[in-house]
């Protein structure tokens, strides 16, 4: 890889950071803030769902306004706001206020999730972006597998507040980051102009485009199993299978070891077969994998060691349809790249929220409601294959 590519794409992968930091730190510490705050365990996924309300919806001004203003300001203003919140959860004196302030968390934490993309889109386009954008997710990955960890070492001798903590520090290196290393990469003749009825009309070309929707929706499929499995993975694994937290952080980092090696292939399986080839059979191979684990467990076969190699395997998969169905969303809407990026984020998101909340709502302590919604979102992103690739742009259709 080229030394500047190389250099950007670690430095939108420490920014990218920044929430799934926010989130994957403390899943440690649900069942610890349950117990905490007398409240049961779906009061503490609350936390996880305001979370993601306001990091997915949020995206849709930060798209618009890294557009008309360029990329870093509506950086510096997400992350001081979230830095803010950080500390105000630390101080949270109950579970409302927590809740309160996770969601003033998520409308910081969006702008590190939709203007990275741009960014990779103002410099880069077809491979190019797509290897810079799995080296991004490189960069990503590191975060589930590291990130419960350092939770698990920090709760235990300092308590969960001191996760809060330690993502404001992580913030502020990221703000410094930003005024020192990253250039703006929009220039002010490029910007787009601060009209309302501007950011309506790009949303309307966006809703219009049936494979950009059907692109972002294949991702947002993908997202939802992640999300379906954050929201119930500290219980299931500490209760059910009686892990100690520290078991669930290196369990946890397992599972995201299948994206983390296989994204790493993305970009020259997509050089060799093509982009919408390689989503095509890569969400067959999803799909394959999550139905396996469906059947195992519905024969009544609950092997925790077969639950987490089913999850390995399908979270490969994921590597490879999460960043190419990104680049591909993005690859003819140059101009509007920003509002772009936040729309196919804050859709993606929703369907987060929404698998939470089903999932959430639904959980029993065994492992079938997960696995169950894994298989639907897997079932569904098949069928979207089916409806979105054959209208592939021929600008992307190689």
């Amino acid at each position: 890889m080229k030394s500047d590519l190389l250099k950007m794409a670690l430095i939108l992968g420490l920014l990218s950071c920044v929430g799934p930091f926010a989130i994957d730190m403390y899943l440690p510490a649900l069942p610890v803030m349950a117990e905490e705050f007398g409240v049961p365990a779906a009061a503490s996924q609350y936390t996880l769902m305001s979370f993601f309300i306001a990091f997915g919806v949020c995206q849709l001004f930060y798209g618009p306004a890294a557009d008309m203003f360029g990329r870093k300001p509506p950086l510096y203003f997400g992350l001081f706001l979230f830095l803010l919140a950080s500390l105000g959860c630390a101080l949270a004196p109950t579970i409302e206020w927590l809740i309160g302030l996770r969601f003033l968390q998520g409308v910081g934490a969006a702008a590190v999730m939709s203007i990275p993309r741009a960014i990779i889109r103002d410099r880069y386009t077809g491979t190019e972006a797509t290897r810079l954008m799995t080296t991004v997710m490189l960069v990503i990955s590191i975060s589930p597998m590291l990130a419960p960890l350092v939770g698990s070492i920090l709760i235990t001798p300092f308590g969960w507040p001191s996760v809060f903590y330690a993502v404001a520090l992580a913030t502020i290196a990221s703000l410094l980051l930003i005024h020192f290393a990253l250039p703006e990469t929009l220039p002010e003749s490029q910007r787009a102009s601060i009209r309302l009825d501007s950011m309506l009309s790009a949303f309307r070309i966006l809703f219009r485009d049936a494979f950009f929707m059907g692109m972002t929706l294949i991702g947002g499929m993908g997202m939802a199993s992640f999300f379906s499995f954050l929201s119930i993975a500290a219980f299931l694994y500490t209760d059910h299978y009686g892990l100690t937290p520290t078991q669930f952080s290196l369990a946890f980092a397992l599972n995201a070891l299948g994206f983390f090696i296989a994204s790493q292939f993305a970009a020259n399986l997509c050089e060799r077969f093509g982009g919408v080839a390689l989503v095509r059979w890569a969400v067959v191979g999803f799909a394959a994998s999550a139905l396996l684990n469906l059947a195992v467990i519905l024969s009544g076969w609950d092997q925790f060691s077969v639950l987490v190699l089913l999850l390995l395997i399908g979270n490969g998969f994921l590597g490879l349809i999460v960043p190419t169905s990104m680049v591909l969303s993005l690859d003819h809407h140059g101009p509007i790249a920003g509002t772009a990026a936040a729309l196919g984020g804050t859709l993606q998101m929703m369907l987060g929220v929404v698998a939470i909340g089903v999932v959430s709502t639904a959980f029993d302590g065994g492992p079938l409601v997960l696995v169950a919604s894994i298989g639907t979102c897997s079932f569904l992103a098949v069928l979207l294959s089916f409806l979105t690739l054959r209208q592939a742009p021929e600008s992307v259709a190689t």
